[in-house]
């Protein structure tokens, strides 16, 4: 799980940030190059097919936020209302009440957590508080969705930002996306290189995650970030964790596993949970409905 580890000082020059982050930013974590270099030295286009390659978007960090201890954004869904309570996506894992046990899932509980919004140049512009957790868990995908005392159309008036939409249909192969990490106010671009079946990362199994190309390098605090299709940009995954140690289904050493029970190892590969699910699941106003029809998130 990408969680900050331990204080580095030197973090602050490397990383930019206003205040010390746990973990120390490695030399290999790189910002985001333009869209058009990324795609292209990620997934070259031949020459008869260039016409019909998608138009890829510039991704800034508007609209992520940085939490106590890892990362988030501010997200709507297709249905969503500008006068609907926003929401705050980021992974189970990040809960400050610590890791769901498989199993457990967490459903409007008290929440004041705090949040940093950032504008499109990382810089923190505003701090939103939490009314509730809306859902939290570690079963089956690695999500955590807070409720937030503002609506969409405080934040856009007060502050300028919009939030990011989430995408209601299935990522696909080979698609151009953005890590975005609001505690790191740093941008990760790659693409989509597959789907895995079944991972499992010490007691949690998670179902069709998202494997990125080696080139999201995605590190310690970056869990939490939203992953952004470069094409619509809608959130299509949650970014959540990577093989560190080449170590086989140990803590941040997921594995992969396949429908016939077969064991794969990528040392340096990191992933992403999908959220196109999440959408089916809150109803009016924004308010979560696990019994709602289309909705398949795991309930308590």
């Amino acid at each position: 799980m990408r969680k900050p580890l331990v204080a580095a000082i030197f973090a602050l020059a490397i990383a930019g940030a206003g205040a010390a982050p746990a973990v120390a930013a490695p030399v290999s974590a790189k910002p985001a190059a333009s869209a058009s270099a990324t795609s292209a030295s990620a997934t070259p286009v031949k020459a008869d097919t260039a016409a019909a390659a998608p138009t890829l978007k510039a991704v800034n960090l508007a609209g992520t936020v940085a939490l106590s201890n890892c990362s988030g954004s501010v997200v709507r869904f297709p249905n969503s209302l500008d006068t609907d309570p926003a929401l705050v996506l980021s992974n189970g894992h990040c809960l400050s009440t610590g890791f769901p046990e498989p199993g457990e899932v967490l459903v409007n509980q008290a929440s004041s957590r705090t949040f940093g919004l950032l504008n499109s140049a990382g810089t923190r512009v505003a701090t939103l508080r939490a009314s509730k957790l809306a859902y939290g868990t570690m079963t089956d995908t690695d999500i955590s969705i807070y409720q937030l005392t503002s609506t969409y159309a405080t934040i856009k008036n007060s502050y300028g930002i919009s939030a990011l939409t989430v995408q209601n249909t299935h990522p696909t192969a080979g698609t151009a996306i953005t890590v975005a990490s609001g505690y790191w106010k740093r941008l990760y671009s790659c693409n989509i290189d597959g789907f895995v079946y079944r991972m499992k990362e010490g007691d949690w199994t998670w179902k069709d995650s998202v494997r990125y190309t080696s080139a999201c390098q995605t590190i310690g605090g970056t869990s939490g970030s939203p992953v952004i299709d470069q094409a619509t940009g809608k959130v299509v995954a949650v970014n959540n964790t990577g093989n560190e140690d080449g170590e086989r289904c140990t803590e941040n050493n997921p594995c992969e596993v396949d429908a016939a029970g077969n064991v794969t190892v990528r040392q340096g590969i990191n992933y992403a949970q999908e959220t196109y699910l999440i959408p089916a699941c809150f109803t009016t106003g924004n308010q979560l409905s696990l019994s709602a029809s289309g909705c398949t998130l795991p309930k308590p």
